[in-house]
């Protein structure tokens, strides 16, 4: 009897064994198949036949078809044009000047001003009228080319970005970091233009004090970020198009992608491949969805899961140690989810407890109420054990594309 039991036992260890085996299989092969720029295998939504015994092409349109809010992929800067597999916007290019007439080069994304935004296919952001306070906002003049003429605020695309990770075992903070553009003192993306409403916009400048001329080398791709914002990937002043890389992250559950532009601080700027705007540090932070604030949450991890083919990676010591492309950050509201949107993100940096990791409890985190839950029962802190809470840091990412 113990013989057979033994036995039995031994034939059910071995189905076990072939099964793990066949997954970690099927894992290496789909690791393998994806392609350099695509949306990483555990980011992108599966198709929704899966587990069916029909074909996609059974499938219904996505809910989100019939009406926006609902499950399915939604392009909300509709201005953008984007591509999915290589996880790129192409956006319009506009050009405008400053006084003395240096050239300058910028997208629009965002305003305060809702039939403007529904006009243009840009985001509608009613927080960012509370963004107007002292050296948090440019002012524009529209002249009858319909071109803008700004009064201050100048980006040296000049440096070299230059990125280090930290310890081996952990790679976030970087031992150095150095972002690849720099705004002076009086330069925000936001923008008001004074003889046309005075509506603030999300006007991120691509490039400065370059000709038209000069750009246009770049239409066909491999650009000089020696003279361009680090997240474009062609520029073209003849078909007024610009090209950037986006990345991946979630809001609510739901994935989504976003570019980020500036960030009031030098790290972040450099981890995110923007450009180093310090006069965003005048709008406040740490008050969300308090009347009059300006910002939105957005929720990163100093050292959550790593690994290239672990699908809980996330955070900032899986992107300095190689495993990912982006952080997987987690946002608040976004358009067509909730009212609260706005690109101004005041980052809320968190930090796994030993606790935590000793249990095996951390994990990705795609939800803010999720998030919060873990921050209330201590297993998430602020860096080092700090207070969970707002960084003092804000980052300009707005929202492209929901992809559920």
């Amino acid at each position: 009897m113990r013989s057979k039991l033994q036995s039995s036992r031994s034939a059910a260890l071995l189905s076990v064994i072939f099964v793990f085996t066949l997954l970690v299989a099927a894992v290496s092969v789909a690791a393998q198949e994806s392609t350099p720029g695509s949306p990483e295998p555990n980011n992108n939504p599966p198709a929704s036949n899966i587990g069916t015994d029909i074909g996609t092409t059974y499938q219904g349109p996505a809910p989100s078809g019939f009406q926006k809010e609902l499950v399915g992929p939604v392009k909300l800067l509709r201005a953008a044009t984007v591509d999915l597999d290589a996880m790129t916007m192409t956006l319009p290019l506009y050009h405008g000047q400053m006084a003395d007439g240096t050239l300058v080069w910028y997208i629009l994304t965002d305003t305060t001003d809702a039939a403007n935004a529904a006009a243009l296919g840009l985001n509608h952001s009613a927080k960012l009228a509370y963004a107007d306070v002292p050296g948090a906002v440019r002012s524009a003049t529209l002249e009858q080319d319909l071109t803008l003429t700004f009064k201050a605020g100048t980006v040296d695309f000049s440096p070299e970005r230059i990125i280090k990770p930290g310890l081996v075992d952990a790679p976030f903070p970087p031992a150095s970091a150095q972002p690849g553009s720099v705004g002076d003192s009086d330069y925000s993306p936001l923008v008001r233009i004074e003889n046309a409403g005075g509506q603030i916009y999300n006007a991120p400048i691509i490039a400065f004090g370059v000709d038209a001329e000069t750009l246009s080398t770049f239409c066909t791709g491999t650009p000089d970020y020696g003279m361009v914002h680090d997240r474009v990937t062609s520029i073209c002043p003849d078909s007024a198009t610009v090209t950037l890389k986006v990345v991946a992250g979630f809001s609510f559950a739901r994935p989504v992608i976003y570019v980020s532009f500036e960030a009031s601080d030098p790290v972040a700027a450099t981890l995110e491949e923007s450009t180093f705007a310090p006069a965003l540090a005048n709008v406040h932070v740490g008050s969300d969805d308090g009347a009059f604030s300006a910002v939105e949450r957005l929720f990163s991890f100093a050292n959550g899961p790593t690994g290239a083919d672990n699908p809980q990676r996330q955070g900032l010591n899986s992107v300095l140690d190689g495993s990912g492309t982006g952080p997987l950050n987690v946002f608040g509201g976004v358009p067509t989810i909730a009212l609260d949107y706005s690109p101004l993100w005041d980052m809320n940096l968190s930090e796994w407890t030993q606790e935590s990791v000793d249990k095996s409890y951390r994990s990705r985190m795609i939800d803010e109420f999720q998030i919060l839950a873990m921050a209330e029962g201590g297993f998430l802190t602020g860096p080092k054990g700090a207070a969970f809470g707002s960084s003092g840091i804000i980052i300009n990412c707005p929202i492209i594309m929901r992809l559920l």
